[in-house]
This record gives C-alpha cells, structure tokens and sequence, in this order.
C-alpha cells in the first residue's frame, strides 16, 4: 500500500539514472506489486505531513505501533500483534541496505528521507534475523538524483528549536556529494514534581555525509558516513493507583536521563555484468550510550541504576541477481555479521531500598527466630552491586530465492539458513560491612560476587513461498514465511541474582545460583497471507491493498517480573501464541485531493502460557492495540502563481484501538483518537509551513508497567504546534 501525498514541484534540478540506478535496492523492488504487505511513504509525505521520527509513523501503516515510551533508547516496536518491550525486536531496520544492528539506534531524527518502506509479516528470507514481524527501509537522498543546498528551521511549543543544513552537489553525471546537518532541542512536555524540572527535554544533532560514484557503466560506489548525538531526560511516568484508577503527578527524585553517540559507516559496491549484478554492502556500527534510572519512579531513595554500552557491530553481505531469464529469476546471497559489546549495568541501593528490599525480609524471615538482641543491620546507608558484562555475537547466514512467471502466474520461493552463538562473561559482585546484633559487637565484611560465563547459539532454517495472479489492474497472492527473533541474556536480572546470594549468605544458608534463567532461546513464527493490490483505474488515481493474515508462534518470548518486590526483569520462553487479521489501505487522488486512508485488525492471544501463579492460555497478548487507523486528506488548494507554487493543506486522523496492559487483561484503554494538521506555503525558492499535532489534547497513555509492586503509566505528548522556514537553493 502506498500512502502519497500530492508531491511539491523541486524548485532545484532532479537527475534520474537512466543505465544504472546507484540508489535502489537489489533485494526489494520498488516498482513491483510484491507479495507482502508493505506500506511507503516519499519526501513530500514526510515533509508536508511534518513526520520527524520512526514513532510517527504509528497507525500510518496498518498493525504497526512504535509507541513512545519515554526516550529514545526505548524503541519497541509492535507488529500485528507482536513486539518486543525490550532485548531483541520483531522488526529490523535497514538504512541505505545497511541494517541497523542495535535497536537502541532505531528512534533518531529522519531529515533529507528519500522514502521510508514498510514490510509487514515475516521477512526472514531476505532480511534474516531479528525481522520476524517485518522490515522498515529507509533510503536517504542521493546526490545523483537531487543537487542544491536546503535549510529549514523551525520553532515549536515546548520552546521545540529545530535546524537542518544540507548541501548536494554533482560533477558530470557519474559523481555526487552531499553532507547535511540537523539539530533539535525541545525543554520538554512533562514537569517532574520530586526534582522541580521538566523530566523529557534534550538535545539531538545528527551529521551525515555520502558518495556517490559511476566510475563506468558496470560500477557504482556508494558511500554514508553520518554521527548523531543524543542526551536528553525521558521516563514521565506516573504513579498509578489501582484503588480509585487515578494517576498521581510525575514525581521521582533521582536523575533521569540517556546519552547516546553513534557512528555508522556503510558502503555499497555494485558491479554490472552481462549476465546481471553483483553486490557488496559493507558496515560497520558504533554505539556508546549511557542510560541513568531513577527506577522506583517514586520521591523515596530506593534504588537507581544505570545501563552503560559500548557496542561495535561490522556486516557483509553479498547479493548476486542474474538477469530475468524469460519466466525464471533467481537471487541468491550471504550474509555475516559481528559484534562486541561491553556492557555495565550498576544497581545503586540507597537507605530506603536496603532497609525494604534486604534487611525487612531478612530480620522478619530469620533474625527475629534468634534473639531480641539480634537484628541485622548495615554499616553503609547506601552500596552498589556492580553488574559487568562482556557480550561477543557473530552469526553467518545463506539464502537462494527463485522465481517462475507464465501468463500472469508466478510463483517465487526460497530458504535461508542461518546460524548464530552469543556469549556471554558477567561479573556481578557487592561488598557491604553488617552487624547481626543490635548494639553493633560484630561488624563484618561481606564480599559477595557472581561471575561465569554462558553461551547460546541458534540455527535456523528460514523458508518462503509466495504464489500469486496479476496483471495491469495489480495482483492476488497468497504467502507462507517463517522468521525468528534472535535469543539472548536477561543481563537486568543479575541483580535480584546478587540479592539472593546476598541475602543467603546474610542468613548463613547460602545456596548455589540456578543460573539456567539467564539465557532465553529465539522466537519463532510462521506468517500465512491472502492478499492483494490493486489499481482498477487506467489513470492509476485508484489504489487498493487488502490481506488477511494468519501468524503462528512458538517460544514466545515474554517479559517476566519475579514475583514480591524485585528490582529485575526477564525474558523467558514463556508461551505459545498465534495472531488473525486483516489489513486494508486506499489511496485515492481526485484533481487537487489527495486522499489516503487505512485500517487494521489483529486478534492475538496466548495458545499456552502458564505463568506459575495463573495460567493465561485464551488472554489477549498485551501492549500491542486491536486496531490501528489512519486517514489523510491533502488538498492543494488552488491560487495564483503570483502568491504560490504550492498551498497544500493536510489534516490528518489517526486512531488507536484498545489495548491490554498485562497478560491477566484485567487493565486496558480504549480506542483514542489524534487529530494533525499542516498547511505548507512554497514560492520559489522559499517556503513556510505551519503544523499542529493532537490538536484535540486527546490524554493517552503510551506504556504500563509495574516496579517493586507499584503500578506506573507513561502519557502520550499534549497538543502541540510550530512553524517552519525551508530554502531551497
């Protein structure tokens, strides 16, 4: 499905490839129908509908859902009905064919998008691990198509300051250049009570640079280097309370915030034979972020903690696509990758936490059966259980796709294999000075540590097959692929493992670790479609796609909470679950308006899933909404050259259907409704815009989840509006 707004007329030079299209993909076509569900969106879309984030694009395209949940680390995605809250996501990312490797880096600022593409349903075959629910691609501007320079800047509500620079330049027609630049500041949305500041404000700054060149017919070379920097607060979560369903102000006094660096380097080479094309995508991925937590979320000093990475990520793939042979295609490639990654992970008790969380279960479990002169007490009125990881990951992969089309039929198919092991080396340790008697006789060091090593590997077999029926009116498919979500180590659960040691040895009864939780194996599932496009009308004004879907899953990955008050989560292969729906999208264009319009289903719920306490099989999967919604009317309204090139207004409509906070079902919130719009001006080289969003202030909330036995909710952002100035030079 293609949601297209009335695209503006370039006010600069656009040069097309006529011999070779340095910019396209090899592995997806643009051009064809497809047999997946896919839904894409242009500069103009982008620009005109001012959508500055992957998180916007929410509802947009049907069963996808990137909620904001309170920062830009935190890049859940959920897609028909699966998702991801933290770990490994269903949906990969691609950027420039480059895939992103870590989905901390998902949630960064788009500016100068050629297009953004959305895959739904598994994409295992072409795309590989960690795209089980499907693929987002985007594709920056290519010096090669566009030259000139552009500016923007713009002013928004919460003192929101947004600045873009770029220059794109061609010599002849074999060589282009460009580098941009972007920079936002907002003061943010959410005023934080405990510490008497906005809690969400920050910075973001992005450069990027890209070559491209033809040195002859049969090369291209296509070079980006870009460095974004992100630091910023986040986490406006507000104490919920069960009792008479009212949300408290946000009010926590620790420091909340989260810094990121990263670089990334890709660099495609396209060599062009008589017999078809070879490709190499080369990349390499660096990540230094720095997560602070206060992550009690409450005025008391319970306990903060911090998540502190410095990952590097290289990838190689290899594509080579023979020429169509008549009614045979075929494609074929390989693929590697490799990461590194030093990770630290500190939980910082303070006075409140270790009385609550340590010594009250102690003293009332053990110390009270010894004596009224024995209590269990700590020297220190705060301490640190230092979490250390070192984390290698490298995984190979082949895969072969091919193809046969007769009269109208086609059937395409193909298999990947993949293998991948990651390891991984902790290090968790304390060291604390107690007394076990009231008046203090015997102070005691006690130096408790975790440390070892566990690996975890995978092979998965990965097979597709599409058949479908088309013509010039568009096509009819029917579709079975399989992907899987790579496995891991629940890394934030080694702090209750230190508590327990703790604890154990506090109590002179230290028992061994079971250390089997640690790890969680791959997600699996299977994704059946019956779907169509199509475009009944010659003039191609008229365009529909439909499907219905049918998703298996097995070793369901789930977040688990340890019961009582714990300060960890996990991940566990929990259940088995299976998601239905069906997904339809229009796009209609009638003289100056622009309409497009989509919907979305899914009914997804757990086939097995028994938690130990409940058992959950028939309960609707939570965080991902039952329907998503989206229309958008662009409408470019008619007036002398004199005054415009381009008036264009666009109001936009977007819906959310209801959603299940917990597995037990027993919180949810209903279908919500945000209301946008934008009226953008250009003439000549010139060109304003003013934009609004949730202009009906609709209260919505983002995220549920629950710490130490309280109940917390994230807000979606207020009404909010600004004004843009754009050059085009």
């Amino acid at each position: 499905m293609m949601l297209l707004a009335t695209p503006p007329v370039e006010t600069v030079d656009s040069v097309l490839l006529q011999a070779v299209d340095v910019v396209s993909s090899v592995k997806i076509s643009d051009d064809a129908p497809g047999t997946f569900s896919s839904t894409s969106l242009r500069r103009a879309d982008l620009e005109n509908r001012h959508i500055t984030s992957v998180k916007e694009l929410s509802a947009l395209a049907p069963n996808f859902y990137q909620p904001d949940y309170g920062s830009r680390m935190t890049s859940s995605i959920y897609v028909r009905g699966f998702g991801s809250r933290m770990d490994q996501p269903v949906v990969g990312m691609n950027i420039d064919g480059m895939p992103v490797m870590n989905k901390n880096s998902y949630d960064f600022e788009l500016f100068d998008i050629d297009r953004v593409q959305v895959l739904r349903g598994a994409q295992g075959l072409l795309f590989g691990r960690n795209t089980s629910g499907g693929t987002i691609n985007i594709y920056t501007m290519s010096p090669l198509n566009f030259q000139g320079k552009r500016f923007v800047l713009e002013y928004g509500t919460a003192n929101n300051v947004r600045a873009k620079a770029s220059h794109y330049a061609k010599y002849g027609n074999s060589f282009g250049w460009s580098v941009s630049a972007s920079y936002n500041h907002s003061d943010g949305f959410f005023y934080n009570r405990g510490r008497g500041e906005n809690c969400d404000g920050g910075d973001n700054a992005a450069v990027r640079a890209r070559l491209q060149w033809l040195p002859s017919e049969r090369w291209s070379i296509d070079n980006s280097l870009s460095f974004g920097y992100t630091g910023e607060g986040g986490w406006a979560y507000r104490h919920y309370d069960p009792a008479n369903g009212e949300l408290s102000p946000v009010d926590y006094n620790d420091e909340c915030s989260y810094k990121r660096f990263n670089v990334s380097e890709g660099l495609v080479v396209k060599h062009y034979l008589n017999w078809g094309t070879i490709s190499s995508t080369t990349g390499y991925q660096f990540v230094n972020d720095r997560m602070n937590l206060d992550n009690d979320f409450l005025p008391l000093d319970y306990f903060s903690m911090g998540q502190y990475q410095r990952e590097h990520s290289v990838t190689q793939e290899l594509v080579i696509k023979p020429n169509d042979m008549g009614i045979f295609n075929l494609m074929g490639g390989l693929f590697g990758f490799y990461k590194h990654n030093r990770l630290s992970a500190p939980v910082h008790f303070k006075q409140y936490g270790i009385d609550n969380l340590i010594l009250k279960n102690a003293n009332e479990n053990y110390y009270y059966e010894l004596g009224d002169d024995r209590e269990l007490s700590f020297e220190e009125d705060n301490f640190v259980i230092e979490d250390d990881f070192i984390i290698p990951a490298y995984g190979v992969a082949a895969y072969i796709q091919g193809g046969l089309s007769y009269k109208g039929f086609s059937v395409t198919g193909g298999v990947r294999v993949d293998y991948e092991r990651s390891t991984l080396g902790y290090n968790s340790h304390a060291t604390v000075n107690y007394s076990t008697y009231r008046d203090k006789r015997d102070k005691t060091l006690l130096n408790t540590e975790f440390v070892g090593g566990k690996a975890v590997s995978a092979f998965e077999v990965l097979p597709s097959l599409a058949i479908s029926y088309g013509g010039g009116w568009g096509n009819v498919y029917v579709s079975a692929r399989k992907g899987y979500k790579a496995g891991g180590f629940n890394t934030q659960l080694f702090s209750d493992i230190l508590q327990q040691k703790m604890t154990g040895e506090l109590i002179g009864n230290e028992q061994d670790v079971d250390a089997s939780t640690i790890i969680y194996k791959p997600e699996e599932n299977w994704n059946f479609e019956l779907g169509t496009h199509l475009s009944p009308l010659a003039s191609g004004s008229l365009e529909i796609s439909a499907s219905l879907f049918y998703i298996d899953c097995r070793n369901q990955q789930l977040t688990v909470f340890p019961q009582g008050m714990s300060t960890g989560r996990m991940m566990s292969n929990a259940g088995r679950s299976f998601s239905c729906g069906a997904e339809i999208g229009a796009r209609c264009v009638i003289g100056p308006v622009t309409v497009d319009a989509n919907f979305g289903y899914v009914h997804a719920e757990f086939i097995k899933y028994n938690r130990g306490d409940i058992d959950l099989a028939g309960k609707v999967l939570p965080y991902a909404p039952r329907e998503t919604a989206a229309a958008n009317v662009a409408y470019r309204i008619p007036v002398p050259r004199s005054f415009a090139n381009i008036f264009v207004l666009n109001v936009g409509w977007s819906g959310v259907g209801r959603t299940y906070w917990n597995e037990e079902n027993t919180l949810s919130q209903p279908f919500y409704n945000l209301l946008s719009a934008s009226l953008v001006w250009e003439k000549g080289h010139f060109g304003a815009s003013l934009w609004g969003k949730n202009l009906l202030n609709t209260k919505y909330s983002t995220f549920y989840f629950r710490s130490i036995g309280n109940d917390f909710f994230a807000q979606g952002k207020p009404l909010h509006f600004g004004i843009s100035f754009h050059v085009n030079l």
